[in-house]
């Protein structure tokens, strides 16, 4: 039984051209003691050899970086079968390009000032399944950069119009940041009707997870 209980071990691989900073990236995961560094990469093309060699459940991808950056490396490996969880590293410069890579599939991304223990709980959020979108940060940044075309929008508000109005309200409890048991707190549902209201919206919607959601939601100006 009591091996039954262990915690399972995330594997990571973080992608930084500075080595103080995967150091530093590597000593604070693996303090949090179910998570395991796998492996470290200097540019986007050796993140993108180091997956197929290693197959880490999840990557800190640095956005800046010489040679192959962080934003082409993140579309070439969300391409990979059986594709890891990408996270973006970033500074508030860089946050237009971050959105670039939420486009493309990134499950979300970290200011690189996250403290230790929130750093580690990121980690295990999106190994976990669900989209790193806190509310605090990633609303935020994504509402600041999006870009507000107003055929974008139009587009966005014309596929939003096919969900029903109960699927509408989840999505936008998505868009602020809400985890399924906040968001059924709010409706007054259970978690799992939430989970199963949220995987109808994706597929109804073509989208990848709940922070492409969100996107869309902020483009038809509705978060």
């Amino acid at each position: 039984m009591t091996g039954e209980r262990e915690t399972r071990v995330i594997r990571v691989l973080v992608v930084d051209d500075e080595e103080l900073v995967r150091s530093g990236l590597r000593l604070i995961l693996e303090a949090a003691g179910d998570i395991v560094v796998v492996g470290e990469a200097r540019d986007g093309a050796e993140a993108v050899s180091a997956v197929r060699r290693l197959r880490p459940e999840v990557v800190l991808m640095d956005v800046r970086m010489p040679g192959t950056d962080g934003l082409t490396a993140a579309g070439r490996v969300l391409t990979e079968p059986r594709p890891p969880k990408v996270i973006m590293l970033t500074t508030f410069d860089l946050d237009e390009y971050v959105h670039q890579a939420l486009r493309l599939g990134a499950v979300g991304f970290l200011l690189k000032d996250t403290p230790p223990r929130e750093l580690a709980a990121a980690v295990r959020t999106v190994a976990s399944g669900q989209a790193m979108l806190s509310p605090s940060v990633t609303k935020r940044l994504i509402a600041s950069y999006v870009d507000r075309v107003p055929s974008r929008a139009e587009a966005a508000r014309r596929q939003l119009a096919t969900l029903t109005g109960r699927e509408e309200d989840v999505v936008r409890a998505l868009a602020r940041g809400l985890s399924n048991a906040e968001v059924g707190r709010e409706l007054r549902l259970t978690e799992a009707t939430i989970k199963a209201h949220v995987s109808r919206v994706l597929a109804k919607l073509g989208l990848a997870n709940r922070v492409q959601a969100a996107i869309l939601v902020h483009d038809a100006d509705l978060g």
